[in-house]
């Protein structure tokens, strides 16, 4: 752009001094008269001294003029078409300059672009795979504590089941030696009853006891009077108004450790699970050392006399109902 501008000031200035010098010279000349030029005279010597003069013809003015003009315009023709040419390099030059800035600045935005892309996309796959170590090894450490926790939990449910196992034999001794003691303390207060003939069974809620008597029948006839007769106890036993009955004569050689009646206000609850609810409740009072087999044995009866003794309540040395509903099973 400088170099226009220089080449332009250069023109002006030539174009100006040519038209300076046109001026001058129109002022210092005048035309020749009659349409003539003007001659020059020059006196050359003659031969015998005599002067003799020779007319020199002269170019007319105008011609120059012309000729300086045409020169003159044919600069200025040249420069403008330089300054033109130029001219229009430069914008060329700044043309391309321009495009080559705009497209290098779109390169520089498109890279710009595409690493902060590649960045953020670095950094998500970073937190990511971040997030992925931390819930492994999050899985981990929970997986370590759970297996560190069962295996605890195993040894000490181990060591607690030896425990056992060691004072079970101890506890069951000690069960036995107590068992004998209470049996042994209280044999000479309270007997094992056998019959419920008594004054003291005269209540309601003990005539099953009081009105029990041994009945024989045969096989037909217990299952043509009765519907719920199941076997348990070495023999066969027969539901009626909540009570279980030895059903004499259904099996000739069936065995009964205990005749008697057996409480229970439901059919479907057989003789031997009442007997077993009986003796869990009063182990767990401290009458009862034996086994829990639901069998109505020496042990469980004199257990049952105890407990019944202590509360007040009609030895019977039998599963009966006010007993059953003390001991809170019924």
């Amino acid at each position: 752009m400088k170099r226009i501008v220089f080449l332009t000031c250069i023109g002006s200035l030539a174009l100006a001094l040519t038209a300076w010098g046109a001026q001058k010279n129109k002022g210092g000349h005048g035309s020749a008269r009659g349409g003539g030029t003007r001659s020059a005279h020059v006196v050359s010597p003659r031969s015998g001294g005599g002067h003799s003069f020779a007319r020199v013809n002269r170019a007319p003015r105008s011609s120059q003029l012309s000729a300086t003009r045409a020169k003159t315009h044919a600069v200025e023709r040249r420069t403008v078409t330089r300054n033109r040419a130029a001219l229009g390099h430069e914008r060329n030059v700044a043309q391309t300059t321009t495009g080559r800035t705009t497209r290098a600045d779109a390169a520089r935005a498109r890279s710009s672009r595409v690493a902060t892309r590649e960045a953020r996309t670095g950094e998500r796959n970073r937190a990511a795979l971040n997030r992925e170590r931390n819930l492994t090894r999050a899985n981990a450490q929970r997986t370590n504590r759970v297996q560190a926790t069962q295996a605890q939990n195993a040894r000490v449910a181990s060591a607690t089941r030896n425990a056992a196992r060691r004072n079970l034999a101890v506890n069951r001794q000690r069960n036995l030696t107590l068992a004998r003691n209470v049996l042994n303390n209280r044999a000479g207060n309270v007997r094992v009853t056998n019959n419920w003939r008594g004054a003291r069974f005269n209540d309601q809620r003990y005539a099953a006891f009081r009105n029990y008597n041994r009945t024989w029948h045969d096989r037909g006839w217990w299952r043509d009077h009765h519907s719920h007769i199941v076997f348990v106890l070495g023999g066969w036993w027969y539901w009626n108004t909540g009570y279980w009955y030895p059903a004499w004569g259904y099996d000739p050689y069936a065995w009964y450790p205990y005749d008697g009646p057996i409480y229970t206000g439901y059919a479907n609850l057989t003789p031997d699970q009442v007997v077993v609810n009986a003796q869990v409740a009063l182990r767990d009072q401290g009458y009862y050392a034996g086994a829990v087999d639901g069998a109505m044995g020496p042990q469980t009866r004199a257990a049952l006399a105890a407990f019944q003794s202590d509360n007040g309540l009609a030895v019977t040395s039998a599963v009966d109902q006010p007993t059953l509903q003390t001991l809170g099973v019924a």
